[in-house]
């Protein structure tokens, strides 16, 4: 495990967390009516997705284990490894499922569950990040 590029991604997700924070609208009216606001939160979920089912990867990959098939299993396998609880792994499951929507569109998106992630969710995110932090402190390089 390279400590310093979990760190950086680590930052890169807070940075994601951050930026969803400050451009959510207030209500999921609001959301879906602000194609910028739209813009902005989507992405900035996308990529905490996605660098979280990163630095899983990476983790998983100092083990002597077969990789995940999927960016989903990734957080059952860190589940197992006692990285992170098996209720965040379920609820990031979910997030890659909603990733997946908004970046191949296989359905249109709901800015109303868009919304209840943007405003609800986001500490699954900061908790996925805090136990690797405390893992990776613990456990160092």
């Amino acid at each position: 495990m390279d400590r310093e590029v979990i760190e950086q991604k680590l930052e890169s997700l807070r940075r994601c967390l951050t930026r969803v924070g400050e451009k959510c609208p207030e209500t999921p009216g609001a959301l879906a009516t602000n194609p910028d606001a739209q813009d902005i939160v989507a992405l900035n979920l996308t990529r905490a997705v996605q660098l979280c089912v990163d630095i899983g990867a990476h983790l998983i990959a100092g083990e002597e284990i077969p990789p995940p098939e999927t960016m989903g299993s990734t957080f059952d396998v860190l589940a197992d490894l006692k990285y992170i609880t098996p209720a965040l792994a379920t609820r990031l499951k979910k997030a890659v499922g909603f990733r997946n929507i908004a970046v191949h569109n296989y359905q249109t998106i709901d800015w109303e569950i868009v919304h209840a992630i943007a405003t609800r969710n986001l500490n699954d995110f900061r908790d996925f990040a805090q136990a690797v932090a405390e893992k990776i402190l613990t456990h160092g390089s």
